[in-house]
């Protein structure tokens, strides 16, 4: 956890080294649906005692490096870093994809696709310990460019799963634990650096 900012740092900083690169930045609300099939009633209960749905808020911070151009779209590499809040729960996802974006006529819409893998953390509102866990997420949006260094991200959607912390991660006896369903919507803007 305590090196992702550096990592964030380090790797945006090493993809400026391509002269037709684009690079766009991103610090955005996030609103996340966390769903699980059963509910959970130990001290660990992530959603809540007997709760099996939850909304959390928080922040959305990352980039994207555009590493080849075709006339018709864009592939990129995204680094992103979700920092979220509900029910006094936390949950922190870290994530590294690839990117496919449609590149239309100027000041079109563009829309891109994107699946990203990485580790997310979380922590329950009844204990302190925290868990770290595989991640994915599926995402689709569609960015509106505003002037040469500035696009609007109209909405982000997202679907992925993560097995959140538990009591049948810490307790015996009890099934094992399945992974949360997270659906999640952004918006916002993009910085892009030519």
């Amino acid at each position: 956890m305590k090196l992702r900012l550096p990592v964030l740092a380090l790797a945006l900083a090493t993809m400026t080294l391509g002269a037709s690169a684009q690079i766009g930045l991103y610090l955005n609300p996030i609103v996340t649906r966390v769903s699980n099939s059963q509910p959970d009633t130990g001290p660990f209960a992530f959603l809540g005692q007997n709760q099996t749905s939850q909304i959390f808020g928080g922040i959305v911070i990352g980039g994207y490096y555009e590493a080849y151009h075709a006339p018709k779209f864009d592939l990129s590499i995204d680094l992103r870093d979700a920092i979220e809040h509900g029910n006094d729960a936390s949950m922190n996802n870290f994530l590294f994809g690839g990117r496919i974006s449609a590149k239309p006529m100027k000041y079109a819409m563009k829309p891109y696709a994107q699946i990203s893998f990485g580790e997310g953390r979380t922590k329950s509102p009844l204990n302190p310990i925290s868990a770290t866990k595989f991640t994915y997420d599926v995402y689709g949006g569609v960015d509106r460019p505003l002037n040469k260094h500035v696009d609007w991200r109209v909405i982000e959607v997202g679907y992925g799963s993560l097995t959140t912390i538990g009591s049948a991660l810490y307790s015996g006896g009890q099934k094992a634990p399945t992974a949360s369903n997270l659906l999640n919507f952004s918006t916002g803007f993009v910085f892009r650096i030519p």
